[in-house]
């Protein structure tokens, strides 16, 4: 059996066709992380809406900070 790098199809070869195939599995995979970000967008957005408003205890909490030097 002999294995060469003579047999198998070089990309070179074929010119700017694999180029543009890979930039078109670039745009897919571009497009399919749009997608899914939007999703986690609107997933977000929903669950935000639902959930009620934290209440405050106090207003003036946390106003004045000992720092001491």
């Amino acid at each position: 059996m002999n294995i060469s790098g003579n047999n198998l199809p070089a990309m070179s070869g074929m010119g700017q066709s694999g180029e543009v195939y890979s930039a078109s599995l670039a745009k897919k995979q571009q497009q399919a992380d749009g997608k899914a970000a939007l999703a986690l967008i609107e997933a977000a957005g929903s669950t935000a809406a639902a959930q009620s408003p934290a209440k405050s205890t106090t207003a003036t909490l946390g106003n004045n900070v000992n720092v001491y030097v």
